[in-house]
């Protein structure tokens, strides 16, 4: 018999639909979807500003009204929308997840409502036990005003309404808040939500008697002259971000549906901090959170802007990251790139307050913006031996610019350098180094060079010859207490005078250091493992300055082991003086160094209380 055909036939059955847990669902909503429950006011404003976009669509003069009332735990939502008849209501509001939005007949003008994803009332139930909507519509004037009411247990009931319970088109919606909801529902906190997300809807929002809508948005009015209208955004802009900017830039790009300001921050901030920006679709406020609005070098303003290009996340708290937002975030990044060419080339002194604060941003935009860079050479500060002075003007005054990578190795060099007539650039803040080495690419012919030891020991003179047979005892005696540290000793002559002894090393010197210190730690097999990676690097060294009269004093001693504590005594402070991070070996060397000193300078000295020779001693 055929396999297939022993099987018992299988019945088709009937689909089965999810049994939705409405307690449940806004519970997700409160604690995961949304971050705040005033977003309840958001989607009853949204839902009220789209009726009245779908009515106009077919009514271009129809009214265009949203009226708020607040008092004793309830509020009173009114709109002059497109209302909704008894077959909508079944449809649209008692499906969880559908959309008045997807409705026959308001396809056309789809694109020009707020919410996209149909969950609408049911953020309500965040703060609200029960709802209830009374609405008629203006599509179908002769159906009778209709009634859905709502609870949080995931009832509701629907019945129809005599003509004269809503005369007019529209839709009205009333909450009753939910136990220890009701501070959420109070005239005051409904006022102050409704202005912060509908100040710049389209329509007449009121909450009582108080307008809501602030239009034009300060950006789009018009002053009597640019210096107005600076005075003018910049107290916007402490009214909304709480501090008076530095300068605005205009936002406005038109092909992408986007106008708004960004404002430059008046205090440095760090690059890791993430800035909130202020967006609003068609109106609405959307986040004051859109961190992925600009690109990551622009931290040092913050935008407020209007768009009707970019799409909303799911909660509509935040943007969704798309190619529409990539190609919004670069065009602003330039818009900003712009307003900084523009200070550079007719307004120096803006541009150097500007820098004074925020050099740290634009040197991260010039890393990877070889015209940005061209354009804000003889601007951007950096600390050098000549003091706080732009690459411009400092590759005009040395044939080779050095610098250094870290701050530290900047600390060891820089004095002895600028006596020697070396300049140096600190290269160890964020992104120094990087642009230093850009350099070339943009002024060709300029010599850049990493500084290192050798190239410092270099500029430094040696000690004359009739001078060296001499210090020999004493160079030797300086060399065997060192060589343990895994460090040389070496005799010039440099200013400045006040310098005993300068410690320099280079990161290759630094890491045979730290391998050397591992080995010694190690048991035998990692000693062997380390051994074998030992490196060819030149040790570190301390040049003793033998224009120096304390160094002078210390290379006439005789006593080897007094010549010895005296290095050791000079190794430390010049580790000190580069601040250097202290290896154990070492602070025991300080620490031995300095007893030793203390027992030399008392050696001879009697003992408090003990008689002397002269008093009979013996």
């Amino acid at each position: 018999m055929d396999s297939q055909t022993s099987q018992p036939s299988q019945a088709p059955q009937p689909p089965h639909t999810f049994q939705v847990d409405l307690r449940g669902l806004v519970d997700l909503l409160s604690h995961h979807l949304y971050s705040s429950p005033k977003v309840y006011l958001r989607e009853l404003l949204q839902n009220a500003v789209d009726a009245i976009t779908a009515r106009r669509a077919e009514e271009p003069d129809a009214p265009a009204r949203v009226r708020l009332f607040a008092a004793e735990g309830r509020l009173r939502v009114e709109d002059s929308g497109v209302g909704l008849t008894e077959a909508d209501v079944h449809s649209l509001l008692a499906t969880i997840g559908r959309s008045s939005k997807r409705a026959e007949g308001l396809q056309d003008v789809r694109s020009d409502f707020l919410g996209q994803f149909g969950i609408g009332l049911l953020a309500c139930f965040v703060v609200a036990e029960r709802i209830r909507v009374v609405s008629r519509s203006a599509r179908t004037p002769d159906a009778p005003p209709v009634e859905w009411t709502a609870r949080d247990d995931g009832s509701y009931t629907v019945r129809t309404l005599p003509h004269e319970e809503r005369p007019e088109p529209g839709t009205t919606v009333h909450l009753v808040a939910r136990a220890g909801a009701g501070e959420w529902l109070t005239e005051p906190r409904v006022l102050a939500l409704a202005r912060d997300f509908g100040s710049l809807l389209p329509y007449d929002v009121r909450v009582g008697d108080e307008a809501v809508t602030d239009l034009p948005a300060p950006w789009n009015r018009s002053y009597p002259s640019p210096a107005n209208r600076r005075v003018a955004l910049a107290r916007h802009c402490h009214e909304l971000f709480g501090f008076t900017p530095l300068d605005s830039v205009e936002l406005d790009l038109p092909v992408a549906g986007v106008r708004g300001v960004a404002y430059v921050l008046p205090s440095a901030v760090s690059p890791a901090q993430r800035a909130g920006h202020r967006v609003h679709l068609k109106g609405m406020l959307l986040t004051e959170r859109g961190e992925q609005l600009l690109p990551d070098w622009a931290f040092f303003v913050r935008c407020v802007l209007d768009t009707d290009s970019l799409r909303p996340t799911a909660s509509r708290e935040s943007l969704y990251e798309d190619e529409t937002l990539a190609a919004v975030r670069e065009a602003l990044g330039e818009r900003i790139r712009s307003w900084l060419t523009g200070l550079a080339a007719g307004d120096p002194k803006r541009l150097a307050d500007f820098l004074e604060v925020h050099h740290l941003g634009v040197k991260s935009l010039a890393r990877h913006d070889e015209e940005m860079l061209r354009t804000m050479l003889p601007w951007l500060p950096f600390e050098t031996t000549d003091g706080r002075l732009s690459l411009e003007e400092f590759a005009q005054r040395h044939p080779v610019v050095h610098f250094t990578r870290t701050v530290e190795e900047y600390r060891q060099v820089a004095p002895i350098a600028s006596a020697q007539g070396v300049g140096v650039v600190n290269g160890g803040y964020t992104y120094d180094s990087e642009l230093v080495e850009a350099l070339p690419s943009v002024r060709p012919g300029t010599v850049v060079a990493e500084l290192d030891a050798d190239t410092v020991t270099a500029h430094l003179d040696t000690v004359a010859a009739a001078d060296e047979p001499a210090l020999a005892g004493f160079l030797a005696a300086a060399r065997a207490k060192l060589d343990p540290l895994g460090c040389d000793v070496v005799l010039r002559a440099f200013h400045p005078l006040s310098v005993p002894a300068l410690h320099l090393d280079d990161r290759g010197a630094r890491h045979e250091q730290a391998r050397a210190q591992a080995e010694a730690q190690a048991d035998d097999l990692w000693a062997g493992i380390l051994g074998s990676l030992r490196g060819s690097a030149p040790r570190a060294r301390l040049v003793l300055n033998h224009l120096n009269p304390l160094i002078r004093r210390i290379s006439s001693l005789n006593d080897p082991e007094l010549i010895g504590t005296a290095t050791e005594s000079l190794y430390g402070q010049a580790l000190l003086m580069a601040q250097r991070p202290l290896r154990p070996a070492d602070s025991a060397l300080l620490n031995r160094a300095f007893i030793g000193l203390l027992e030399w300078a008392t050696h001879g000295e009697s003992a408090p209380g003990e008689p002397t020779e002269e008093q009979g001693g013996h």
